[in-house]
């Protein structure tokens, strides 16, 4: 697989403005921060999920400790196997939800450049062709001659 030499998008972004332009953007809303910050909370879910890590190995070392046998090791295999398995699938999970918003916010982005661009292609503000007005409304439709009634139709 190819390894990606730009940066990503979101990044990139906050890469070529000046502060008062990324400040300006920030406070109007117009450029969104909560794709970088879902990454950083993204690291800090996965820190955690390392230091739970070594509490569950921990915790199957205290158990294989506490007494002296052979049955306190036969008991701690399975308790650091299963909290291993239930570390991973917290991992995959909280991997999945930080995607969502990820791609939630990404898709936002690709259709503010949608947008931008149909504008363009549009020429959003130009003068628009305005619909034709409505003929007159008049009582004495009988008076006139039929070739003035088409007309108004």
């Amino acid at each position: 697989m190819p390894r990606r030499t730009t940066p990503r998008p979101s990044i990139k972004g906050f890469q070529k403005t000046s502060m008062k332009a990324l400040f300006w953007d920030l406070l109007t809303f117009d450029r969104l921060m909560t794709g970088p910050v879902i990454h950083i909370i993204y690291w800090c879910g996965l820190a955690l999920l390392v230091l739970g890590g070594f509490s569950v190995i921990g915790g199957a070392v205290g158990v294989a400790l506490r007494e002296p046998g052979i049955m306190s090791w036969i008991l701690a295999v399975p308790v650091l196997v299963a909290g291993l398995l239930v570390l991973l699938v917290m991992g995959l999970l909280w991997r999945s939800f930080c995607e969502l918003y990820v791609a939630l916010f990404r898709i936002a982005d690709d259709l503010r450049v949608m947008r931008a661009f149909v504008e363009q292609d549009h020429g959003v503000g130009a003068a628009r062709p305005s619909a034709a007005p409505a003929p007159a409304q008049t009582s004495d439709i009988g008076d006139k001659g039929d070739a003035d009634l088409v007309s108004k139709i």
